[in-house]
This record gives structure tokens, C-alpha cells and sequence, in this order.
């Protein structure tokens, strides 16, 4: 059996539990704009971003004036947590403003950098190679795991890390989801079933959960934009923002994350 096809018992249970986060056509119907959205300004790399095992693994298997990709890159978190020792950075993300603020952070620190624009793995042949592979908070939103890790190893000339939350990153919205759609959310996938859907293709990982030493990104956002962030991904439309801004408030702030780090030599 090819053990890099949906077909595999862990690679097919991965996909059919992402699946069941799919919004139901008549929520999504009735949406004033997609709610698939990634503000920029959730991903912006501050250059204050704590030490983390997903960082700790990526830097000891960089040389000193290597190369990182990062794929998905956002504004380059993951990235410019590596720098030094790397001395170059390769962004890869299908979202062209993420790109920009990757380069504007580069500039800034001034690190050479290439930027990649499309969705990975599409995009493979034409990213370079790099020492390290990073790709943080992407794996949720890859259905075919299993060749997505695969392209990120014939990438890396050392290692591969990944990082993502244990629990599917929308997991705490389930409260909103059954408050305005009467909408139960599932309980999986979970960092541990990545972590088999790559071994089943065939890649020694190693994994390592943790809690999230840094604040949520949505508390540095202005809380009227938290509100409309919330209200956009449910569907809602923006005369809906002061009844999500009362859920939110019972809702409470979030406490620290719990992180997995999945990483593997190659």
C-alpha cells in the first residue's frame, strides 16, 4: 500500500476529521464574506517572541549562517525566532500581504531573504533548499498531511519542525458556534494524530507538548477588531458585533496554549 495516499488508517482518519470542521452550506451561504480569514496583523513577528522547543529543536540543527524555510510563514515568527544563526530566510505563504511583512521584517533585520508566493506543496520545485524547515500553526488546514511532510523533508538538508496546537486551533470558539448556530464543532484531530499520519508515511518523529509561554496574539489587537474577527469566522454579519462582543466577555480571555512540537532529522 502507498503510505503517502489518503488511503493509510492514520493519513484517512486525519482527513475525515478535518472534514468534519467544514461549515454547513447554509451557514456558510448566508455569510456576508468568507470566514477563512488571517489578519496580518496576528502574524507580525515583533522580535519579542519567547524561546520555545519548537525553536530550541529548529536551532540546533542550524549551522551557523544557514538557511531556514519557513512554510507558511505569516509574518516570519518562526522564522526570525532562528536569526541568528541562520543568516538567510525563505518565506513561503499563499497570502501576498503575509509575504510583504515577511520581507519588510527581513529588511529590518537585515537578513537576506527570498519570498515564495503560493500553497504548499504546489509551490516545491520552485522554493529553495534550506537547513532547517519550519512550518508553525499550518498543519490543521492540510487534509493530505502525509505528502505536505514529505515535500517539507526533501526539502531540509537537517531537520523538519513543526509546530501546532494540541487541539484544533478553533476549539475554543465551539462555545460560539452552539451559542449563535445551535452548531456542536468536533473534539479532533489532535497534534498526536499528525504525529502518526507522519510515521505512517514513513518519518522517524519525535514529539513534545507544551504550554504556550506567549499571550494569545488576539490580546495585542484592539478589542473592537477582535470582535470583528470573531464575528466574520462565525458567519455573522457586523450588526451581530455587540452580541459577540458579550459572548466573547463570558467566554473569558483564553488561558496559556498547549503546543506540540513535532520534529525529524533527515
Amino acid at each position: 500500500m502507498d503510505r503517502t495516499s489518503g488511503d493509510g488508517g492514520a493519513a484517512a482518519r486525519w482527513e475525515q476529521a478535518l472534514a468534519a470542521w467544514g461549515i454547513p452550506e447554509h451557514i456558510l451561504a448566508q455569510a456576508p464574506q468568507s470566514p477563512w480569514i488571517h489578519p496580518v496583523a496576528l502574524f507580525v513577528a515583533t522580535g519579542q517572541e519567547p524561546d520555545t522547543p519548537s525553536h530550541r529543536a529548529a536551532r540546533e540543527a542550524l549551522p551557523e549562517g544557514g538557511t531556514v524555510l519557513d512554510v507558511g510563514c505569516g509574518g516570519g515568527r518562526a522564522a526570525f525566532a532562528l536569526t541568528p544563526p541562520a543568516a538567510r530566510v525563505v518565506g513561503v505563504d499563499h497570502q501576498q500581504s503575509m509575504l510583504d511583512s515577511f520581507a519588510a521584517a527581513a529588511g529590518e533585520r537585515g537578513v537576506e531573504h527570498v519570498e515564495v508566493l503560493g500553497d504548499w506543496p504546489d509551490v516545491a520545485a520552485a522554493t529553495p533548499e534550506a537547513d532547517v524547515v519550519v512550518c508553525h500553526h499550518v498543519a490543521y488546514n492540510v487534509s493530505a498531511l502525509a505528502p505536505f511532510g514529505l515535500a517539507l523533508s526533501a526539502k531540509a538538508r537537517r531537520r523538519v519542525v513543526l509546530e501546532l496546537p494540541v487541539r484544533h486551533p478553533l476549539s475554543r470558539m465551539a462555545p460560539l458556534w452552539q451559542r449563535f448556530w445551535d452548531l456542536d464543532r468536533p473534539l479532533g484531530p489532535t497534534a498526536r494524530d499528525a504525529a502518526d499520519v507522519l510515521r505512517e508515511a514513513g518519518l522517524a518523529v519525535r514529539l513534545e507538548e507544551w504550554d504556550d509561554p506567549a499571550p494569545p496574539r488576539e490580546a495585542a489587537v484592539d478589542p473592537a477588531e477582535q470582535v470583528r474577527y470573531t464575528r466574520v469566522r462565525l458567519c455573522l454579519p457586523a450588526d451581530r458585533d455587540p452580541e459577540v462582543a458579550a459572548a466573547l466577555a463570558e467566554l473569558g480571555p483564553s488561558g496559556p496554549r498547549r503546543l506540540a512540537t513535532i520534529s525529524w532529522d533527515v
